[in-house]
């Protein structure tokens, strides 16, 4: 089966649902009470479970999931380091059972997904990762550094000019959302689609692999999921990308058996690569706006300090990276944090909680930029699978958070921000609006 499910359960009360009981409040014998991962009271706030898991749960099974969650930084590296023990590949599994129709429509598009980099245990891993990493390597980064200025600006204006007009504005959907697509397909050089659809396909492949949709918006998701498989399929096997294109480079790839790469395997590639260049780069950009905005005097420093908007975003990402969990299975029986784990035992690694560790990062509540060990937090990975991307997803997220405090000094965070929506996947999370007004 593409993409094999996890049984999750009905929904307790999903995003949207209202107010409920914190952690410890349902069931005196259970301290963590009733946790519901997809829940409103999770995705709001997750920190006071993430907090209770380590200290009396480290490594807790979640009956509601069936998943292992591990909380504990050491044990979160100590899993991303041991690949022979803990394998990939489930990192990109369904989370929500795929009903008989929606399997029908990704088959008859033709979906597939086969191990490629985030989901690969292979001994093709490690090529296919140096391509990649070679493609973002830093010289690259950086000269993408006046692409991103330039797109930022651009991007900026229209908001400016309707603050301006309404006295508001949202820098999601017009800045944060949209400035990676932009720069992304300069990179990699994407033509023949608006960046619109790429976001939307985007957006789309997160939600029905990593939510908890009902069977109606499976359906609409698999479509949207296909169309966008079939776009990367046709561009690939299309033969036009320049040699110096993402694509151009994968057709260039020989596997360690000296055989070239098939399309179905370049094809995940990109899927990968695109999602992650696209939809998580710009949930960490909201994260970063927002959490800016919301810290007295921040705006001002990241727009005229050298330096403080790298040590802000590094700081995000500690405290709330966009990627706040991620798979791994274990591929036979030992032990991990003092607890016994089967054979084929699926671990969910919060890295959102590993990075908030008081055993790592002192005071870990509190949002303070150059802390010494700032690097140590786990948003990106660690080891052979650490994402190849990482320095460009700073780069972005810095360069659009200065560009953002330079062209609008004087926004402010709109009046009743508490309320506003979250991203709440099983391994995303992130504001859905940053809504700004002027003073």
């Amino acid at each position: 089966m593409i993409f094999p499910a996890l049984d999750v359960p009905a929904p307790r009360g999903g995003a949207g649902s209202g107010p409920a009981a914190g952690p410890g409040s349902a069931d005196p014998r259970d301290p963590l009470g009733v946790l519901d991962l997809f829940g409103a009271p999770f995705v709001h706030d997750p920190y006071p479970w993430l907090d209770l898991l380590r200290s009396e749960s480290p490594v807790h099974h979640d009956a509601g999931t069936g998943l292992w969650l591990v909380s504990r930084h050491q044990d979160v590296r100590r899993v991303l380091l041991d690949p022979g023990v803990f394998h990939p590949d489930n990192a990109q599994n369904a989370v929500t059972p795929l009903p008989v129709p929606v399997l029908r429509v990704l088959v008859r598009g033709g979906f597939t997904f086969p191990p490629a980099l985030a989901n690969n245990g292979t001994p093709s891993h490690p090529g296919l990762r140096r391509l990649v990493t070679r493609f973002f390597n830093a010289g690259r980064v950086a000269a993408a550094v006046p692409v991103i200025e330039r797109v930022a600006d651009e991007l900026l204006r229209p908001v400016r000019s309707e603050l301006d007009a309404t006295g508001a504005g949202d820098l999601f959907t017009s800045f944060a959302q949209v400035l990676p697509c932009h720069v992304l397909m300069e990179l990699l050089g994407i033509e023949g689609v608006d960046p619109a659809t790429l976001i939307r396909w985007s957006d789309a492949s997160l939600e029905l692999f990593w939510g908890r949709p009902a069977p109606e918006r499976q359906r609409e998701l698999a479509e949207l999921v296909v169309a966008f498989h079939q776009w990367l399929t046709e561009t690939v096997r299309g033969g036009s990308a320049p040699a110096d294109s993402f694509i151009g480079a994968l057709s260039r790839h020989r596997l360690p058996d000296g055989g070239p790469l098939d399309v179905g395997t370049a094809v995940g590639m990109c899927f990968f690569v695109f999602i992650a260049g696209q939809s998580t780069t710009g949930q960490l950009i909201a994260t970063v706006l927002r959490r800016a905005l919301a810290e007295p005097g921040m705006w001002a420093r990241v727009a005229e300090e050298e330096g403080a908007a790298e040590a802000w975003v590094e700081e995000v990402l500690r405290r709330e990276p966009p990627v706040t969990t991620w798979r791994r299975v274990a591929a036979r029986a030992t032990e991990l944090g003092g607890v016994r784990l089967p054979a084929g035992a699926q671990l969910l690694l919060m890295l959102m909680g590993s990075g908030s560790d008081p055993e790592v990062f002192p005071e870990p509540e509190r949002m303070c930029p150059h802390r010494e060990n700032i690097r140590h937090h786990l948003a990106f990975g660690a080891g052979r699978h650490r994402c190849p991307g990482a320095s460009l997803a700073r780069t972005e997220a810095a360069v659009a958070l200065r560009a953002a405090a330079r062209r609008l000094p004087w926004v402010r965070q709109a009046a009743g921000t508490t309320d506003t929506p979250m991203l709440g996947l099983l391994s995303f999370r992130a504001p859905l609006r940053v809504p700004v007004a002027r003073p």
